[in-house]
């Protein structure tokens, strides 16, 4: 263990990947993907880490940074059947207790876990590091509950400080709209441009409050304000995926899923829209690309009851059977781009590598074992 970015945190490695975990919430960041010569951390990490927190501050808050796994997904402001589970659930928030560091053939493997107390349950993390391969890979085993709950991860994603120096692009949806409500109020401190409840078909062109129309497709954009919108994968995909090409950088950091277990990515653009403590206005070029199973961020009261959603078919909630096992298995990796890329128009799986293609036909690989995803063993 060290102390990182003002929090303890474990650390495993190998040549091309450096990854910390924060013991408080389980956070993944800093981590340093090694391509090309390069060194890449495109994770957030929360300006604040180094500050005095007022008492009462979600240790969630404290540690804000990269990505973290939240069991059950969202802000739970109201609570279900009895149950208050803390914002983005104890798994944000808990501690984590290791288990064990392992190595077995080119995979080095973290294994943490965390009982929950608000339902009582067991989750255990494997965070997996593959040789030769500038991915991480990780698997969620809950286990022991019973009930709804809507797992979900929350990459959270630094941008360079220059308009549109990210383009962002996903797998195919079946609906997208942005949060029915407005994200931001001025009485709270925080604002909100993007239209709410406003469903449309292309990432480009997004309803405004103005009447106008944001291209969501390109960041940072839009300082000054904080959005939020939902992105809902076609089940029938093999896997779904997400991306964020930065193409001056020489990069792209994408996800793969299973779209089954996590159906929906969350754009969560955080760019200076929040004015009270800590935030202040100072969170900027920040988006979450966050894949998740929810009904938006309302947590699991409203993911678990009927809801707009559930209203098109779309699953925003999993039924979890105490005495089967429910695995959340997500991949996150980069790879090396030349400027000429643009964003990814697609991504074809193969054996032991993936292809990234891109708008303008230029093709990268990278080793991946997109297998991962189906493995059946939830031991």
């Amino acid at each position: 263990m060290k102390t990182i970015f003002g929090q303890p945190s474990y650390v495993l490695a190998n040549r091309q990947v450096q990854a910390a975990v924060t013991q408080s919430g389980g956070h993944l960041a800093p981590v340093s993907f090694r391509i090309a010569s390069k060194t890449i951390t495109p994770f957030a990490i929360a300006p604040w880490w180094n500050e005095k927190a007022p008492a009462g501050t979600l240790p969630l808050i404290r540690v804000l940074r990269g990505d973290f796994f939240c069991l059950p997904f969202g802000g739970n402001a109201t609570p279900y059947r009895g149950e208050q589970h803390p914002p983005h659930g104890e798994t944000a928030n808990g501690h984590w207790k290791f288990e064990s560091l392992a190595q077995a053939g080119d995979a080095t493997t973290l294994h943490l876990s965390l009982r929950t107390r608000v339902r009582p349950s067991r989750v255990d993390k494997r965070i997996t590091l593959r040789a030769g391969h500038t991915a991480i890979y990780q698997e969620h085993i809950i286990s022991g509950v019973t009930g709804p709950l809507n797992p979900g991860h929350h990459a959270t994603l630094q941008f360079p400080d220059r308009p549109g120096a990210g383009r962002l692009s996903t797998s195919a949806c079946v609906h997208r709209q942005v949060y029915i409500e407005p994200v931001g109020v001025p009485e709270q401190q925080a604002y909100s441009l993007l239209k709410p409840g406003a469903v449309f078909r292309d990432l480009r062109a997004v309803p405004t409050n103005t009447g106008e129309l944001a291209d969501l497709s390109r960041y940072p954009a839009r300082r000054g304000f904080e959005d939020i919108v939902i992105l809902v994968a076609d089940p029938k995909l093999k896997f779904a995926w997400s991306a964020v090409a930065l193409p001056e950088e020489g990069y792209v950091w994408f996800t793969l899923r299973d779209p089954r277990v996590l159906p929906s990515t969350i754009l969560w653009m955080s760019n200076g829209g929040r004015y009270s403590a800590p935030w202040n206005g100072r969170h900027m070029n920040v988006m979450g690309v966050e894949d998740v199973t929810g009904f938006f961020h309302t947590g699991l009261a409203g993911s678990a009851k009927p809801n707009a959603l559930t209203k098109r078919g779309l699953t925003t909630c999993h039924q979890m059977q105490a005495d089967r096992p429910f695995a959340v298995r997500y991949i996150m990796a980069v790879a090396a781009i030349p400027r000429r890329f643009e964003r990814v128009k697609e991504i074809v799986v193969a054996p032991g590598k993936v292809t990234l293609v891109g708008e303008r036909g230029v093709k990268v690989s990278t080793p991946l074992d997109s297998a991962f995803l189906k493995q059946t063993d939830a031991a």
